[in-house]
């Protein structure tokens, strides 16, 4: 075999080749701004790249329209990675430094946070540029790269994990934009489960008996309650029991969003249909089933108060992150081998405007030490510990950990640059965190560290003697057995789930007024999905 030196400078030699337009890629994904679960384009322009890449791309994989699962070669170690391409409603922002959502769309459609749109690149990139090393030295290895929707609801991996997606995969090789440069270690994030409550009334007209009443008008008669007060019992009701869910001496949130029915041209009737998304986090599966036996009491009890009936319509179930010291290892290695990113003027001097435009003075170095230095593992594992209780092994949420139960997995995270602040408790505004996202100057330093750094840990899983055989020895050790051991954990969503591409998610159309929102047409009756 070559020399493995030689292929991983390959691998390096055609990202560098490439730069230029892998960061045209990523500015055309953050303008695109599509939301959860509506993609479209996004998801077009992957599968356009790979198959031009001579990957083979199946589009809508696991029943989502905006996935795919992407795939080169035969035989030797399968290797995984993925790409995101979601963004976000309420964040708007163009790349200037100033406040300026998006021209011609709501102050509030869609915009990159993370971003997601450089999260995506730089695995798209680190793939193509491992493929182009594989192929010239003829390793002999499988490539698979996922696209997966919908992250900031976690949509996506937990489905493409209960569909099999991920079954027969060696190592996953991932990241996430981060501000500091280092590689995840024994702490990992934890679980992520999401679900939308929906309350219908279904027969408003018996709530009363009209003949009670000495006239027919039927506005004259009490009305029924309705959806909406449901859902107005259940937010309150939650929010009162929300102290007795789970003892806050760990880490865990709830979080709930009102999805609307565009019904208000009926509003001397009862509201017939309403939904609340919650959204929850903690560090264990356990606590996980305690706060949803809860919100489910809730839901009961609401509807039972209002003359409806509540369903459940689930989006998401994660579980919580393995670790694998022997990749964190090899991975931590090779970001030190490739080093932190460096900023020229240009961002330099856009971090300088948005610091002058908010009155403040502009500094030397505008961003925060961290986007330039590297952390290591253990320093990054110290600073998490510090934010969680003693018996806390996990920490937040994201779905990245659906891979770490089907193979060894690594989470690598580079910098996308922060502001520093003027003063202790300063809190620059959301639009200059935004803003700063989609400038190639400010985040395609960060973004090709990780290309390059994931690219040369799977070069070194494919050709480095004995190093996947250790990743997977531990895999095998920390689930009792490898997929199906006695500590292994499965998917926690059935095989044939339904994915929640059809609820009221959010999404651009063209109308005579121009870019627009609306909503889409269920699957299934109302979407409510199943009896509570």
């Amino acid at each position: 075999m070559t020399d493995p030196n030689i292929i991983r400078q390959s691998a390096l030699d055609w990202i560098a080749q490439n730069e230029a337009r892998l960061s045209a890629f990523c500015a055309r994904i953050w303008e695109h701004a599509e939301p959860a679960w509506r993609e479209y384009r996004s998801a077009q322009a992957y599968a356009e790249i790979l198959r031009e890449e001579g990957f083979t791309v199946e589009e809508g994989s696991g029943g989502m329209p905006t996935a795919f699962a992407a795939r080169w070669g035969n035989g030797g170690p399968v290797l995984a990675g993925f790409s995101e391409y979601d963004a976000v409603p309420g964040n708007s922002q163009q790349v200037v430094p100033y406040p300026a959502p998006r021209e011609g769309l709501h102050p509030y459609a869609a915009g990159h946070t993370d971003p997601h749109s450089v999260l995506g690149t730089a695995a798209l990139a680190a793939m193509l540029g491992t493929k182009a090393a594989f192929e010239q030295h003829g390793v002999r290895a499988t490539l698979k790269l996922f696209g997966e929707p919908a992250e900031k609801v976690c949509g996506s991996k937990p489905i493409h994990a209960a569909k099999g997606y991920f079954d027969g995969l060696d190592a996953a090789v991932v990241w996430h934009p981060w501000p500091s440069n280092t590689v995840t270690g024994d702490i990992h994030f934890g679980a992520y489960w999401s679900a939308v409550i929906t309350f219908e009334a279904e027969s408003p007209e018996t709530w009363v008996d009209p003949s009670l009443m000495p006239t027919q008008a039927a506005h004259a008669v009490a009305r029924s309650p309705g959806a909406l007060d449901a859902m107005c019992l259940m937010y309150t009701t939650t929010k009162y029991t929300k102290e007795a869910m789970f003892p806050h001496s760990g880490s865990w949130t709830l979080n709930e969003y009102v999805l609307g029915d565009a019904g208000a041209t009926s509003d001397n009737l009862a509201p017939r249909f309403s939904q609340i998304q919650y959204s929850w986090r903690s560090s264990s599966l356990a606590i996980q089933e305690q706060i949803w036996r809860v919100l489910a009491n809730n839901a009961k009890s609401a509807a039972m108060a209002t003359g409806c009936r509540a369903f459940v319509r689930w989006v998401t179930k994660t579980r919580v992150g393995l670790p694998n010291t022997a990749l964190t290892d090899l991975t931590w290695a090779n970001l030190q081998a490739v080093g932190a990113p460096r900023y020229n003027e240009e961002a330099l001097g856009f971090a300088r405007d948005i610091q002058r435009n908010l009155g403040l003075e502009p500094m030397e170095n505008p961003f925060i030490p961290g986007v330039t230095t590297l952390t290591t593992p253990a320093d990054n594992d110290a600073g998490l510990r510090r934010t969680l209780a003693g018996w806390q092994t996990h920490l937040s949420a994201d779905d990245y950990v659906e891979y770490s139960w089907h193979c060894p997995t690594v989470r690598l995270l580079a910098a996308r640059p922060r502001l520093r602040a003027p003063s202790p408790g300063y809190a620059y505004p959301n639009w200059a965190y935004l803003a700063l996202g989609g400038l190639p100057a400010a985040v395609d330093p960060g973004m090709f560290v990780a290309a390059r750094t994931m690219a040369l840990t799977m070069v070194d899983l494919a050709t480095k003697p004995g190093a996947l055989e250790t990743a997977q020895a531990e895999f095998r050790e920390r689930t009792g057995g490898g997929v199906g051991g006695t500590d292994w954990v499965g998917p926690l969503l059935p095989a044939a789930f339904d994915p929640p591409v059809d609820l009221r998610w959010p999404e651009y159309i063209s109308t005579p007024r121009g870019a627009e929102w609306t909503f889409p047409t269920p699957h299934h009756g109302t979407g409510a999905g199943e009896p509570i």
